[in-house]
């Protein structure tokens, strides 16, 4: 392919029109997000079932569209890496790059959703104890040698996935609740542990029928070691009625197109 080299006042003017269009998607935000949600959690309502995740193990499951996914972090370095596919056509997955860009932030928490590749909203972030998900730096990558005790996030993903029926191909990034990972002045990662409680909760409501995996591994930015990692509880709970101002359906133009997405599939 030939370059063709674009002038200074061409760039100037692409810049000038994303930052317009940055300002009009900022202006279009909520200026407040809402207060955390209460610890400790209250009781769930309307339980399907629910299911302990042991430190270092992985989880496969489906939900209905609408219906409530609890994840409860039973204690310090709990955190759920968590991949969504859409349910009876798995090439429509989580887009986090897109989720981020659309949504003008990297601080996915209560009050957000979650794209797919396809402009769809998959789910809806709807109760979040912590505000502490980390949408940047992914899960903790394969050690050598292999140490069952000890495993990481990408070998616990890579059986998730053959238990779905796909491949290494089929993985998106993953979005990690309970996930304390902020950016200092210099533009370096750190682990804020002072965000988390060690009881913190979130819950997820399904915009679509989906399919998802999360693996309950240390972080790769925790600064605690060992292969000791505290239990998740994942509850599914029956759908609820969606109130007409829901914030995560009204928060951005985007998120509202995206719904609008939804109702055309």
């Amino acid at each position: 392919m030939q370059h063709t080299p674009r002038k200074p006042e061409t760039i100037a003017a692409d810049r000038a029109r994303y930052e317009d269009h940055q300002r009009r998607g900022l202006e279009a935000a909520p200026s407040a997000m809402p207060q955390p949600s209460p610890l400790p959690a209250p009781a769930p309502e309307g339980v399907i079932w629910d299911e302990t995740v042991p430190g270092g193990w992985y989880y496969t499951a489906r939900l209905q569209k609408g219906e409530i996914l609890r994840l409860q972090a039973n204690g310090f370095g709990a955190s759920a890496s968590f991949a969504a596919w859409r349910e009876g056509d798995v090439t429509e997955r989580q887009n986090l790059p897109d989720t981020c860009k659309l949504q003008w932030t990297t601080d996915l928490k209560k009050g957000r959703v979650v794209f797919s590749d396809m402009g769809r909203v998959l789910y809806s972030i709807i109760e979040d104890s912590a505000g502490a998900n980390d949408a940047l730096s992914g899960g903790m990558p394969a050690r050598s040698p292999f140490t069952p005790a000890f495993r990481s996030t990408r070998e616990n993903m890579i059986l998730a996935l053959a238990k779905l029926g796909l491949g290494k191909r089929d993985l998106p990034a993953l979005l990690t609740f309970f996930a304390p990972v902020r950016v200092d002045d210099k533009g370096q990662f750190f682990w804020n542990e002072s965000l988390l409680s060690g009881q913190d909760w979130v819950e997820l409501r399904a915009e679509e029928d989906m399919i998802y995996a999360l693996s309950n591994t240390r972080h790769p930015l925790d600064p605690t070691t060992g292969p000791d990692v505290p239990a998740l509880t994942v509850t599914r709970m029956t759908a609820r009625a969606v109130q007409q101002d829901d914030l995560c359906r009204n928060a951005t133009a985007e998120a509202i197109r995206g719904f609008e997405n939804n109702a055309r599939a």
